[in-house]
């Protein structure tokens, strides 16, 4: 059911590393990218795909992983994402990209747990050096970078507290807690 894989779709920051993710697998998930929608059907949207470890050492260090985990510089060795898929805007299609590059990666996170895999949207990247890092040609503007693998962390979804509070965190055993504001709270009574 749709509900039980977006409640299934988390955040996952830890990964096994060791089991790795193929090419067929990413080329079947963008393919999910490529059938959503896409505003004016322009599709100016491109992928990077990413599996072997070589690769995906030149991605890692360009990236950042948790905001609110202050003191986590991000997955150590061993945990770190099997794959990755970096989405590009083609300039030479659109010289705006709206919200395609949302809707993809929630098609291919989706897909991805559908599969039993797990991933991380990730906006936070360092786009310079990563485009000079995969030697991406000046047309192509970097969106986001989803990293994906077998997930070795608990992520729990509970209702954010009386304050409001929405950081993430983890408690003293590893567990990844994500507020979530109440349906109630959200819903505006206009």
């Amino acid at each position: 059911m749709l509900r039980d894989l977006i409640e299934k779709n988390r955040s996952y920051r830890r990964f096994r590393e060791d089991v790795p993710v193929g090419p067929e697998v990413l080329r079947d998930l963008v393919g999910l990218a490529r059938l959503s929608a896409s505003a004016g059907n322009l599709q100016p949207l491109k992928y990077i795909l990413s599996w072997e470890p070589k690769k995906n050492r030149l991605i890692f260090p360009h990236l950042a992983w948790a905001a609110y985990l202050k003191n986590w510089p991000g997955p150590g060795e061993g945990e770190r994402p099997s794959a990755y898929i970096i989405i590009l805007g083609d300039t030479a299609v659109s010289k705006t990209f709206g919200c395609d590059h949302g809707i993809a990666a929630q098609s291919i996170l989706l897909g991805a747990v559908e599969r039993g895999l797990g991933g991380c949207m990730i906006a936070s990247i360092q786009r310079n050096q990563l485009k000079e890092a995969l030697k991406i040609p000046a047309r192509f503007e970097i969106l986001l970078a989803i990293a994906l693998g077998i997930p070795v962390e608990e992520v729990v979804i509970e209702d954010a507290g009386e304050g409001g509070g929405i950081e993430y965190f983890r408690d003293k055993n590893g567990v990844h807690h994500v507020p979530k504001r109440r349906l109630e709270e959200i819903i505006l009574p206009l």
